[in-house]
């Protein structure tokens, strides 16, 4: 009701009444919004009868020869082979001494080492992430029955 008062005083003036009602549509238009979001995509061909497709992996290699002359799945472009495989010799030393097993438990590391500092703080990040989701600690993870320094440094109080 009062825009519309407001509408008629302002077009009473001649000299403004085409730039009149052009702002006052903006304002009109800018205050309602219609529509906040994108269309939602309409699936198609869904229903119980029709079978979902399946990702196909990459193809694994069974041939003994090429798996062994080789390095098979390392190549990263669309085009070209795989690089083959060079003698020992030709590779560093350090690279066949690097540990691949299981990482050790906090309980097998040195108190002294950087690396059992290391992995007690990533055992209390876990055990921290763990309690403030909601999950119960399973009972060889609980520390509750544990006395305080052998939770934070085995040996010193």
């Amino acid at each position: 009701m009062a825009l519309s008062t407001i509408l008629k005083s302002l077009t009473e003036v001649n000299q403004f009444r085409s730039h009149v009602r052009l702002c006052v549509c903006s304002l009109v238009n800018s205050s309602f919004q219609t529509r906040g979001y994108a269309k939602k995509a309409v699936a198609k061909g869904k229903g119980k009868g029709l079978v979902k497709d399946v990702l196909k992996g990459p193809e694994v290699c069974k041939d003994p020869v090429k798996l062994t002359s080789y390095a098979v799945g390392v190549n990263i472009y669309k085009q070209g082979d795989d690089p083959p495989l060079k003698s020992k010799e030709e590779y560093p030393a350090w690279l066949f001494e690097l540990d691949l097993g299981p990482t050790k438990k906090l309980h097998e590391l040195d108190p002294e080492s950087y690396e059992y500092w290391k992995r007690l703080r990533k055992e209390h990040i876990w055990r921290f992430n763990k309690l403030h989701k909601g999950k119960k600690m399973p009972a060889s993870e609980d520390t509750s029955g544990k006395p305080y320094y052998y939770i934070t440094v085995a040996g010193t109080c």
